[in-house]
C-alpha cells in the first residue's frame, strides 16, 4: 500500500497563516491560484515552489499586515512563474494573472508593489507590445488626486462604466478598452522603458501629462491588461 506523501513546508506556512485567521481561499487569492491546490498542500505535499511566497506572507501577517491586496502583492514578488517547454510563462489556474503569450496578459499591483515600481507589470506591457496589441490600465487613487470629473469624456472616453467609487474616499477609473480600441502597448513600453522599468512612475506620468492627475497623486493599486487585436 502506497503512503500518502506527508505534508510540507508549504503546509507549515499555509496552516501559519490559518491560525493567523485566513482561510485557504483567501491564501489562494494571495498566490493567485484556486484553492484547491492550497488544498494540495496539506494532502499531497505539493507546494515547493510557493514557499518563499508563503514565507514572506507569513512575516507580513505576523508584522500586522492584512490588506488583501498588500498581501497579493508581497506573494506575487516571490512567486516563480512555471515555464512551458519552449520557455514561456505558463498560464495558471488563477484571477488576474499574466497568461501564455499569444493571448491576452493581466496583472495587477497593490501598495507593497507599487512603492517598488510593480516592476512584474512590465512584463505584461513589453510582451503585448511585442505582439504589436493594445493596453488598457486601471489606477485606483484617493478621488482629491483626480483632476477631471467622474465619468468625464475627458478622463475615459469611450468607457461609460469606467469609474468605481469606493467607500473609504478613492476611486477606480479604468483608461482604455477592448471595446474602445486602448493605448499602443508599444507607446506604453517606451514609456515604461524611459522610466527604468518603474510602472507606476510610468503610469503616474502619464496621469500628470495628460491632466489626468494632481502633481501630488499617489497611485494605490495599478491593473494593465493587455491584448492582440483581431487581424
Amino acid at each position: 500500500m502506497t503512503t500518502p506523501p506527508q505534508p510540507g513546508e508549504a503546509a507549515r506556512l499555509a496552516q501559519q497563516l490559518v491560525d493567523a485567521g485566513f482561510n485557504r481561499r483567501q491564501i489562494a487569492d494571495m498566490l493567485e491560484r484556486n484553492a484547491s491546490l492550497v488544498s494540495q498542500f496539506f494532502t499531497k505535499g505539493k507546494g515547493a515552489g510557493f514557499v518563499p511566497a508563503l514565507r514572506q506572507l507569513v512575516r507580513a501577517v505576523e508584522g500586522g499586515e492584512r490588506d488583501p491586496e498588500a498581501l497579493r502583492a508581497i506573494a506575487q514578488q516571490n512567486v516563480t512563474r512555471r515555464l512551458t517547454r519552449d520557455r514561456r510563462v505558463a498560464r495558471v489556474r488563477g484571477r488576474d494573472v499574466l497568461e501564455t503569450p499569444g493571448g491576452s496578459m493581466a496583472g495587477r499591483a497593490g501598495r507593497q508593489a507599487i512603492a517598488h515600481g510593480a516592476g512584474h507589470l512590465a512584463a505584461v506591457i513589453h510582451d503585448t507590445a511585442q505582439r504589436g496589441g493594445r493596453i488598457a490600465v486601471t489606477v485606483r487613487m484617493r478621488k482629491r488626486h483626480f483632476v477631471l470629473s467622474s465619468g468625464s469624456k475627458d478622463d475615459s472616453p469611450g468607457l461609460r462604466r469606467g469609474v468605481v467609487p469606493r467607500a473609504d474616499g478613492t476611486e477606480e477609473r479604468s483608461y482604455g478598452s477592448k471595446v474602445s480600441g486602448g493605448f499602443d502597448a508599444r507607446e506604453w513600453s517606451a514609456m515604461v522603458a524611459a522610466a527604468g522599468g518603474d510602472v507606476t512612475a510610468a503610469v503616474l506620468t502619464w496621469l500628470i501629462d495628460t491632466g489626468r492627475a494632481t502633481e501630488d497623486a499617489e497611485i494605490l493599486y495599478i491593473e494593465v491588461r493587455g491584448w492582440t487585436p483581431r487581424r
